[in-house]
């Protein structure tokens, strides 16, 4: 059949969020249970029971998700006949939590619903679900057609977590507009990809306008206009994104040069976030691309927002390197990329970036 189909997932954003879950919920069926982290659940149970209450939905029965990701806990769930039973399931948690109930609910054809506790990542939003082993190492990319029903983003609960999720977050999602608009460059676009593309504007300026503001506000735990911008950012501008390019626009230099620290015993071991490396990355990425005036801002604002600019923020350094880069382009990521990467470009813009911190 020549049709493709795209599903754009709505959302509810604000302090009184979860009030809109009676009505959103209702066409769905009677039955919920809330499954998420243990943090997570803590953090947003009692405030979904509250708004629920005196409605036609009832929840019957929340669980903790199992701490990983993984085949055996979606299989654990599956016993309980409180879930075997629900017409829908609430994801309440961060991207592991979701994407244990994302691939739950598809595998099962149910509605669910995501209440992202923090802003680090676009799993709300997203029909991925990224599948691991119960040691932690990935197992599979679980593609899936839809994403969430609704995603209820309650901006007093984001701003409740902790402030490092936030700041992570902002690095990882800054990465989705250099390395979509980069690995696009040069290619002829499907409308669907195209609009992606134009999206992922959304993904960065934003991010530099408002997050400083948006980490004091989270500090303070005062959810306000650069909070709900920034977090916006991060999950729905973000997964819009992922859910409308292929694979190949939603990733690129700044995550194959990620995965290579992953290598990294010296980064491993110190605990180093994701979405922290990332914002260390994009920098090379922007090295690597010549895109000096970029680079210049980004630096400055990688100052200010106090995220890695060297080798030693990140706990490793050039003798790290070789190991780093050959992790790094043994992956997907650079696949589709305007020119072929080579080693010695990635170990040039370290260095440079190494140099540049020197003088500034």
């Amino acid at each position: 059949m020549n049709l493709s189909r795209h599903y754009y997932p709505n959302y509810s954003v604000g302090t009184d969020a979860y009030a809109d879950i009676p009505q959103v919920c209702k066409r769905y069926g009677t039955k919920a249970v809330i499954i998420g982290g243990t943090r997570a659940l803590k953090a947003a149970v009692h405030l979904i029971q509250d708004a629920v209450k005196g409605s036609t939905i009832e929840i019957t029965g929340v669980f903790e998700y199992g701490e990983e990701a993984s085949r055996e806990n979606i299989d654990a769930l599956n016993q309980h006949k409180e879930v075997q039973e629900a017409d829908m399931i609430f994801a309440c948690g961060g991207g592991k939590a979701i994407d244990t109930c994302k691939v739950l609910s598809q595998e099962s054809n149910r509605p669910f619903f995501t209440f992202p506790t923090i802003a680090s990542t676009c799993a709300s939003c997203t029909s991925l679900g990224i599948i691991y082993h119960p040691d932690g190492s990935l197992r599979e990319y679980s593609f899936q057609e839809k994403p969430a029903e609704w995603i209820f983003i309650n901006t007093q609960v984001i701003a409740d977590a902790p402030k490092k999720y936030l700041w992570a977050g902002i690095g990882d999602t800054m990465a989705k507009f250099y390395e979509c608009t980069t690995s696009a460059r040069g290619l002829k676009l499907d409308h669907a990809t195209s609009m992606g593309a134009q999206i992922s504007h959304l993904c960065a300026k934003p991010l530099v306008t408002y997050g400083v503001q948006a980490l004091k506000e989270c500090e303070a735990h005062t959810p306000g206009e650069a909070l709900e911008e920034i977090v916006l950012g991060i999950i729905v501008s973000t997964g819009f994104v992922s859910n409308l390019v292929g694979i190949d626009l939603n990733t690129g230099l700044a995550h194959a040069c990620y995965n290579g620290f992953t290598v990294c015993k010296s980064t491993e071991e110190h605990g180093h976030l994701h979405g922290e490396i990332v914002a260390y990355c994009i920098l090379i990425l922007l090295t690597v691309d010549h895109q000096k005036e970029e680079f210049e801002k980004i630096y400055q604002f990688s100052k200010s927002m106090h995220f890695p600019t060297t080798l030693a923020d990140i706990h490793a350094s050039l003798d790290d390197m070789d190991a780093v880069i050959a992790k790094a382009l043994s992956g997907i990521d650079v696949r589709t990329w305007p020119y072929e990467v080579t080693p010695s470009m990635i170990l040039d813009a370290v260095k440079k970036i190494e140099d540049y911190n020197k003088h500034h």
